[in-house]
C-alpha cells in the first residue's frame, strides 16, 4: 500500500547541488569500502533499516516543479531497489571494482526514487565490498560521513547501538575529529559559532552570507578577487568533457610516516599531502611529453566545512570552497612542500568559504540559468576537486565485517574533470582520482606516482642534517643527481621514469624504512 505523500522545500543551497546536474558531471558522491570477511545481505539490510532509514530524509524524493524543488516521500519505497547485490566478473581483482566503480559513476539515479543505493559486492577477495552513491543535494561529505559512521560499531559483535548512538559517537571523539580542524579554521576566517549565534541562518537565508561579506573591505576584495581570477592553465587536465568517468586508488600511505615528514618540515600532513598530488601530476605530465615550466600552476578548489558540530546530524550541504593553485612546475619537492604552506597559511584568512556559501544559495534559489552560467564561470578557473578528510583512528565495523579500505569522491561541476580524494583511517591515508576518460583514460597511471612523491620527501628528510632545518635550495642539488633532472630541463625528462630510492630494503646509511629516531 502507498504510503502518504508529504511535501517540504528543498534548500537554496541544496537546489543548486541538485540542478547542477548534467550528463557529463552527475551530481552524486561515491564511495567505496572494502572489507576484510564477507558481509552478510540480511544482516546489511537490518543495519541500513534501522539507522539509514532513521534519516527521513532517504525515503524522500527531490522532485523539480516551476514553483521549485520539493522533498516529497516516495509512495512506493522499497529498500530492495535501493541494496542491490552484485558480483565481478573474471578474478574480481581490484581492476574489475574500479571498473564497476566507474561504471556506476558515469550511471545517473532514477530520479522517480530517493536518490540513493548501495551497491554489495558479495565476494571480493575473501571479503566483500560496498560502492555506495547519494545524490549530493541530501548531504554534503562531512554530514555524509557521519551517518556512515552511525552504521558502524567498534568490534564485529556489537549490539545494536540506541537511540542516542550518535551523541555517543560525537561524546566519543570518533566523529569529533572531523571537525577539531574545521573549528580552528573557523577561527581563522572569522566566521565561527559566532555568525550562527548573531542568527545568521546560511541554509535558509544564504544571502545573509554576502550581505555579512559586504560588510568589510577585506571581503570586498575577496569578491573582486573571485572575479578577477584567471582561468586555470590549459593543461590536459582541462578539456571537453564526456560521460565515461574513470577511478582509480592506491596503496596506502603509513600516516605515523606521513606525521613525521610534516613535523621535520616544519608543516602540517595536509601541506606535504598536497604536495605529493602537485608533484604526481607534474610526473604524469612529463611522461606524457607536456611541457611543464617552472611557473605551471594547476588549480584545485577545496570544499571547507562550515558546519558546526552541535548541527553534526543534519543532512543538507553546508560547506564553502577555496581555491589553491598547486605548484606543478616546481621539481623540487622539499621547495613544493614549502609552496603549498605558504599558500595555504595565505588562505586562512580568506573569506572565500563564506562567499562560495553565499553564491551557491543564492544561484540555487534564483533562475536556473543564472546558476549555469556562474557555474560555467567558476569551473573555467579550476582543474580539479580536491578533499581531504581526516577518517576514524581505530578500525570500525559493519554489519560484523572490518572495514579495511575506504575512499570517497564529491561530484566535479561545470567542466571540471578531476576529483582527488584523500582520506585517512586506521593509520593509513588512502588516496583515490576519479576522472573524465576524455582527459585520462588510466587515472591509475596519475595515483599510482602519489606514493613515490612521498618517498622522495621521505628521502631528502632521513639524509638531511637531524639538528638543522631543510632548506630547500640546500638540497636541489643532491635532488638532482639522485632523479636525473633539474628544474630548467624539463623538456629532456619527457617518457623517462624515474624510480625513489629502494626504502623498502633501507635507505642510505642503513637506516630502515620508517625508523628515523
Amino acid at each position: 500500500m502507498p504510503r502518504k505523500e508529504e511535501s517540504e522545500r528543498i534548500s537554496g543551497i541544496d537546489t543548486a547541488w541538485l540542478r547542477m546536474e548534467q550528463p557529463t558531471n552527475l551530481m552524486m558522491i561515491t564511495g567505496v569500502m572494502i572489507f576484510a570477511e564477507r558481509l552478510d545481505y540480511e544482516r546489511l539490510r537490518t543495519v541500513i533499516e534501522n539507522r539509514f532509514l532513521k534519516y527521513r530524509r532517504f525515503i524522500q524524493r527531490a522532485v523539480q516543479k516551476s514553483a521549485g524543488a520539493f522533498w516529497e516521500s516516495d509512495p512506493y519505497f522499497d529498500i530492495r531497489r535501493h541494496l542491490l547485490r552484485t558480483a565481478l566478473p573474471g578474478r574480481a581483482d581490484q581492476a574489475e571494482l574500479q571498473y564497476l566503480a566507474s561504471d556506476l559513476m558515469s550511471t545517473p539515479l532514477d530520479f522517480s526514487k530517493p536518490l540513493w543505493q548501495f551497491h554489495l559486492v558479495e565476494d571480493y577477495q575473501g571479503g566483500s565490498a560496498i560502492i555506495l552513491r547519494i545524490h549530493h543535494c541530501y548531504a554534503d561529505g562531512i554530514a555524509l560521513i557521519h551517518v556512515l559512521l552511525s552504521l558502524t560499531d567498534p568490534a564485529p559483535d556489537a549490539q545494536s547501538p540506541p537511540a542516542e548512538a550518535v551523541e555517543r559517537i560525537e561524546e566519543d571523539g570518533i566523529f569529533r575529529r572531523f571537525f577539531e580542524p574545521v573549528d580552528k579554521l573557523m577561527s581563522a576566517l572569522k566566521v565561527g559559532r559566532g555568525l550562527v549565534g548573531e542568527g545568521f541562518d546560511l541554509v535558509r537565508h544564504p544571502t545573509q552570507a554576502l550581505d555579512y561579506a559586504r560588510n568589510g573591505a577585506q571581503l570586498a576584495a575577496e569578491i573582486a578577487r573571485l572575479a578577477l581570477m584567471n582561468n586555470d592553465s590549459p593543461t590536459r587536465f582541462k578539456g571537453k568533457l564526456g560521460v565515461t568517468k574513470r577511478v582509480a586508488w592506491a596503496e596506502p600511505l603509513n600516516l605515523p610516516e606521513v606525521k613525521a615528514v610534516a613535523r621535520a618540515l616544519g608543516g602540517s600532513v595536509n601541506d606535504v599531502l598536497l604536495a605529493c598530488v602537485a608533484g604526481a601530476l607534474r610526473d604524469y605530465l612529463l611522461e606524457q611529453g607536456d611541457p611543464v615550466p617552472g611557473n605551471l600552476e594547476v588549480r584545485a578548489v577545496i570544499p571547507v566545512n562550515l558546519r558546526p558540530l552541535e548541527k553534526a546530524a543534519n543532512l543538507g550541504n553546508f560547506f564553502g570552497l577555496v581555491f589553491l593553485a598547486l605548484p606543478v612546475g616546481i621539481a623540487n619537492p622539499l621547495e613544493r612542500v614549502y609552496e603549498v604552506r605558504r599558500r595555504m597559511n595565505a588562505l586562512k584568512d580568506s573569506y572565500q568559504p563564506i562567499l562560495a556559501l553565499g553564491l551557491l544559495g543564492a544561484a540555487g534559489m534564483g533562475p536556473n540559468l543564472l546558476q549555469q552560467s556562474l557555474l560555467e564561470i567558476l569551473s573555467k578557473k579550476v582543474s580539479a576537486v580536491m578533499t581531504n578528510v581526516p577518517g576514524p583512528r581505530e578500525a570500525i565495523y559493519l554489519g560484523g565485517a572490518r572495514l579495511a579500505e575506504m575512499m570517497f569522491w564529491v561530484p566535479q561541476s561545470g567542466q571540471i574533470g578531476m576529483g582527488v580524494s584523500i582520506l585517512s583511517y586506521h593509520n593509513r591515508v588512502h588516496f583515490g582520482l576519479v576522472a573524465d576518460r576524455k582527459l585520462i583514460d588510466d587515472p591509475g597511471a596519475v595515483i599510482s606516482r602519489f606514493a613515490g612523491e612521498f618517498e622522495k620527501l621521505l628521502f631528502v628528510t632521513l639524509m638531511s642534517p637531524w639538528d638543522q632545518e631543510l632548506d630547500a635550495r640546500q638540497v636541489e642539488q643532491s635532488f638532482t643527481a639522485w632523479y636525473g633532472r633539474d628544474r630548467g630541463a624539463e623538456s629532456s625528462s619527457h617518457g623517462r621514469k624515474h624510480s625513489p630510492p629502494p626504502f623498502e630494503k633501507g635507505g642510505p646509511g642503513g637506516i630502515p624504512h620508517g625508523q628515523r629516531g
